[in-house]
This record gives structure tokens, sequence and C-alpha cells, in this order.
């Protein structure tokens, strides 16, 4: 592949107590590439995407990310790296405490490449994001007052508030209706489009895995058992492979 590759991992392990949760895994992920991660509900995604971003520490293994050693760097490095991806969360992580807006711009207002900027400008963003995930008209709203929908893209106008190289997408449909899932994975693919994002996708969900992936790796227990496109996957004659499909 001749695009970059902007994210590595390399035989990454990862226990709790005395249970190996994930067991030697290693992908790369490439530059405007949405690259979907699939698997049943404990088989270690969400893991190894919190390893990404050091929320949570591994046993061995090597991570990285925009070409910085995220596993032996400083604390100043990993947070220019996390400064630079995205997390959307499967309940959208919302501050109960405060509006749409506020939501929106606490982080930004943390953010070193936001801090030059006045309270004009940061609201014109806060619309701006808000307009382009279709929630112009909930800037005012308490997190309670939001569908599980709602949360999820209020969730994202926070991410592109911060103008992420990368995001990573935890679960985007879990929860959600058909039809309010369908909407979210259509604001995906044009996230992908208008911002030039790369994104990993992590779900159980075939159809948004189908929808939104360019290449994909299948996971159980612990370990990746295939990768390529949905096509050749859906195609593969390994019985493993095949579950997931059905």
């Amino acid at each position: 592949m001749d695009k970059e590759r902007i994210l590595h991992i390399n035989n990454l392990h990862k226990s709790f107590d005395d249970k190996e949760v994930i067991k030697g895994i290693s992908l790369s992920l490439y530059s405007g590439e949405n690259l979907v991660v699939l698997g049943k509900s404990g088989a270690g995604k969400s893991v190894v995407m919190k390893c990404i971003v050091r929320l949570m520490d591994l046993d061995d293994g090597d991570i990285s990310v925009f070409g910085t050693d995220v596993v032996n760097c400083g604390e100043v490095e990993l947070n220019h790296v996390r400064n630079r991806i995205g997390y959307l969360f499967q309940e959208g992580a919302m501050y109960d405490s405060m509006t749409v807006s506020e939501n929106l711009l606490f982080p930004a207002k943390r953010n070193p490449k936001l801090r030059k900027l006045s309270d004009s400008e940061l609201e014109d963003m806060v619309s701006y994001n808000l307009e382009s995930v279709g929630l112009e008209d909930a800037r005012d709203l308490w997190p309670a007052e939001l569908s599980g929908g709602m949360k999820k893209r209020a969730g994202l106008a926070r991410t592109l508030m911060l103008s992420p190289e990368m995001i990573i997408y935890d679960e985007p449909t879990t929860g959600l209706d058909p039809f309010t899932g369908e909407s979210i994975l259509e604001l995906i693919m044009e996230v992908k489009e208008k911002y030039k994002t790369s994104s990993i996708i992590i779900t159980h969900d075939i159809k948004c895995a189908k929808r939104t992936s360019d290449r994909m790796l299948i996971m159980n227990d612990g370990k990746i058992i295939s990768e390529g496109t949905f096509n050749v996957l859906k195609a593969s004659k390994d019985e493993n492979v095949k579950l997931f499909f059905k």
C-alpha cells in the first residue's frame, strides 16, 4: 500500500489478572483509510483502542502513532499525539452539567491549538460543527434532552472541534434503531470525505462494517483471525470467518 502508515501495532499483549485478553495482535492504519475491527462483544476490540491512546497500559508490544513510540515516549509527546486523535465513545460521554455547546467548548478551550482563538471564533466553530452533524438547533439543550443518536452526533461534533487527523469510533451504532444507525453510518462517511480523516471503527455490527470499511480485520478471542475487504472476507471459506456473515 502506497499511502502513509499513521498507526502501527506490533505483537500487542494485554492481560487482566491471569486472563490474557489480547494475544499478540499486529495491525496498521493508513492515511485516509477507514479500518473496521469486527468482533463479538468481549473479543478485546475496545482494549486495543484504549492501548493506542494509552488510556490503558499494555503488557508487551509496540505501538507507533504518527511516527511516535507511544509506549515509551514522555507525557508531553503522548499528549501531542492524543491532541491529533478523536475518540467517539459508545455513549457519547457528554458532561451532564453542561449544555451541548458547552460540551463542545470544554475540550476546545484546553487544546493548545485553539487557545489563541477568541470566544466569538470558538462559538463560530461550535455552530459550524453542530451544523456538520445536523444538530444546529441543539446547542442549548442538555445531554438528558438528547436521544441516543443525538448524543453520538454531539460527541462527534465535539471531536471535530479539535480537527483530528485520526478518529476512533467505538461501537458507533450500538443501542440505536436501524434508521438512526444508518444516519450515523452516513455521517461517518461524510466526515471521512469532508475532513480527510483516517479512522478505526470497532463494531460487532456487520451492516456498519459493510457500509464504512475500506479494509476489515476480524477479531476473535483476543486475536486477529482474518483481514481483507468486506467482499473478500464475506467470500471466505474459513468457518470461523463465515460465522460473522450469517
